[in-house]
């Protein structure tokens, strides 16, 4: 399969200055999709402006044609099935079934005690997780759906007339522990990882590459444990949070060589970051748009 090339676009900036406009420049670079954080606010950004994923996306969904838009990633933090549910059917019938969702079990941070809960344990979160996506599943392919678990219910919650996409709007599940991986091979028609965290501050770029290639490896486990052919699912590699992640953007270059080696590994999907300045994500927005229009074109 060919190398897919997206970005992720933080919801940072007033619509009407400058977020229309990079939405549609997205699709005039040629990405095949514009993702957003799903989060009420996240790290460094939290003192700054911060805009809510599915509205954003939704606005997004009216300015541009052809993009894939999605949400990289959504969590259990502060969602229920039952009202996300709705506003992903609201957004893939806006957008003619454009949208993919991403989706994992979450993590610490503002949205873990936002809605003034204790944040939850590792266990708590996969048990969680473990609830939370069967039961979407069910409510974007079900007129009608009554649930009664230890998390989550619903009682005849209607959906009618469900995803434009059939039989429901794609899931991009984002896991690599026994559990979610699980998951993502039953439930997903596509895998998301950020690579091995604990390589962030010291590992190397060789280090990260071997971490992944255990995670794919996981992940055909996964799936073979469930009946699946690994090869149905596309593997999305969200960059930003590797070892080599300072020089990524430097060149056409480097990110041909970065997106070669990936590509080794089996992933069908490299996102980048929308530069933002003076952040983590700054980067060259010419060069960012040189990588854009012609990185894929050197690795056929």
């Amino acid at each position: 399969m060919s190398l897919r090339l997206s970005t992720v676009i933080l919801p940072v900036h007033r619509w009407h200055e400058g977020g229309r406009e990079r939405w549609q420049r997205a699709e005039e670079l040629g990405f095949h999709a514009a993702y957003t954080y799903d989060h009420l606010s996240w790290r460094s950004f939290r003192d700054g402006p911060w805009f809510g994923a599915l509205p954003t996306l939704t606005a997004a969904a009216t300015a541009t044609e052809r993009l894939r838009l999605g949400t990289l990633v959504t969590s259990p933090n502060f969602r229920h099935p039952v009202t996300l549910a709705k506003e992903l059917i609201s957004l893939d019938d806006v957008s003619g079934g454009r949208v993919t969702l991403g989706i994992g079990a979450g993590g610490n941070g503002f949205d873990a005690t936002v809605l003034g809960q204790e944040p939850w344990t590792p266990r708590e979160r996969a048990d969680r997780f473990g609830e939370f996506l069967p039961l979407l599943d069910r409510l974007l392919t079900e007129d009608a759906v009554s649930h009664t678990g230890t998390h989550y219910s619903a009682d005849e919650a209607r959906n009618v007339p469900g995803c434009v996409q059939r039989p429901r709007l794609p899931f991009a599940v984002a896991a690599t522990g026994p559990r979610g991986l699980k998951l993502a091979a039953r439930y997903g028609q596509a895998w998301v990882t950020t690579g091995d965290p604990k390589l962030y501050e010291d590992g190397t770029p060789e280090q990260s590459v071997e971490a992944l290639r255990g995670q794919v490896e996981k992940l055909g486990k996964a799936c073979a444990d469930t009946g699946r052919d690994v090869a149905e699912l596309d593997k999305v590699l969200l960059t930003g949070f590797t070892p080599d992640r300072n020089g990524l953007l430097g060149s056409v270059e480097a990110f041909v060589d970065f997106a070669g080696r990936h590509q080794e590994l089996g992933f069908t999907e490299i996102v980048v970051h929308w530069p933002i300045p003076d952040s983590d994500f700054a980067a060259d927005q010419a060069v960012f748009e040189e990588i854009a229009t012609e990185a894929l074109g050197r690795l056929a």
